[in-house]
């Protein structure tokens, strides 16, 4: 009898000790994938333009172009729309826990925030959020030239059946480093 029990507690032990180290490795393989995902965040924010609107928390590297490869690892701006501080400046991102998530919070925005965004001398223009809207994806009109400064902003909807715009205008003091 007492064979049996010394049997059931090796069993016991070695299922433990499996349930551990498994346990171990997966919270290991996530922690080092997120680690690994803030490095390259960080390298991509010390090299690229930064749009950031504290109030949302939410701060992405802007790399050129909105192919699928740039979406999934930062925010990009669509070709030959504006500048950072001049004309209507596009930026598409995705909203979705699939791809890099900065503009899960976007739909948030309200009228009144701040957006900010570091050109790559690091001088940051000011603007204010100003409208939010939705748009279907064939709608382009919302990047051609507006006459003022502003950042025009592009996410999906939650269902991913339309778009998401915000806009923010560049504020009168906006320069500033």
């Amino acid at each position: 009898m007492k064979q049996t029990a010394t049997k059931k507690q090796r069993i016991l032990l070695i299922c433990g000790l499996l349930a551990i180290f498994t346990g171990v490795s997966i919270l290991g393989f996530f922690g080092v994938r997120k680690i690994c995902r803030m490095i390259r965040k960080q390298k991509l924010l010390k090299e690229n333009i930064i749009l950031e609107i504290p109030d949302l928390h939410i701060k992405a590297p802007v790399l050129e172009g909105t192919e699928n490869e740039i979406l999934a690892k930062a925010v990009g701006h669509f070709p030959e729309t504006g500048a950072p501080g001049s004309g209507n400046y596009c930026v598409a991102g995705h909203s979705s826990p699939i791809y890099k998530e900065y503009f899960n919070n976007l739909k948030n925005a309200q009228n009144g925030m701040e957006l900010h965004l570091y050109d790559m001398t690091r001088t940051c223009y000011t603007y204010i959020i100003s409208d939010s809207f939705i748009v279907e994806p064939n709608e382009v009109w919302i990047l051609d030239p507006t006459g003022d400064d502003r950042v025009t902003l592009v996410t999906c909807t939650d269902d991913g059946s339309q778009r998401l715009c915000i806009t923010a205008l560049l504020s009168k003091d906006s320069q500033s480093k």
